[in-house]
């Protein structure tokens, strides 16, 4: 029963329109719904389209602008980093420079020094040799003179007689 009625309603439906109607001949509501359509379009192309494409066009000029910014950022870098190694290159050199010259003057203030205090020593040394060479003589003379008198006294006592150191000195053997 339920296939027969839907095929009778369908039937029923071609009767009542009155005829045969062609489908691809448009009827007054398609051209209606493509007015509506066209209107709707043409409000949309108007007034919504516009604003989109500028908002779009201003991002797409902000990505070029900071893509721009950041090949010029790079290559000031690039630039920077490239002036930092020549500048640190340079004052290594500089650096070495100084040092070995500190060094060549470290080494001559210590020859200078080192000449000074040998000079110092000798002359230290030679006052030292001078010195005894003087108390050397001074004593020399001292025991000399001290020597007559006890020669004297050690002939006294070995000869038991009184020995004077003229008497000594005058002796007929001499």
């Amino acid at each position: 029963m339920g296939e027969h009625s839907v095929t009778l309603l369908a039937a029923g439906q071609e009767g009542s329109a009155g005829g045969t109607q062609n489908f691809l001949v448009p009827n007054g509501t398609f051209f209606f719904v493509l007015a509506i359509f066209l209107i709707v379009l043409g409000v949309i192309g108007k007034f919504v389209v516009p604003p989109i494409q500028k908002v779009l066009g201003e991002r797409e000029k902000m990505v070029a602008k900071t893509t721009e910014d950041n090949r010029k950022a790079n290559e000031f870098e690039a630039a920077a980093d490239s002036d930092y190694r020549k500048e640190m290159a340079t004052a290594r050199g500089a650096a070495s420079g100084i040092r070995d010259e500190a060094r060549a003057e470290g080494r001559k203030i210590l020859d200078e020094h080192k000449g000074r205090a040998s000079e110092e020593a000798a002359a230290t040394l030679q006052q030292a040799a001078n010195e005894l060479k003087l108390q050397s003589d001074a004593i020399s003379t001292e025991l000399r003179s001290s020597v007559d008198a006890l020669s004297a006294t050690l002939a006294s006592r070995v000869l038991g007689v009184e020995v004077t150191s003229e008497s000594a000195t005058t002796a007929p053997g001499r």
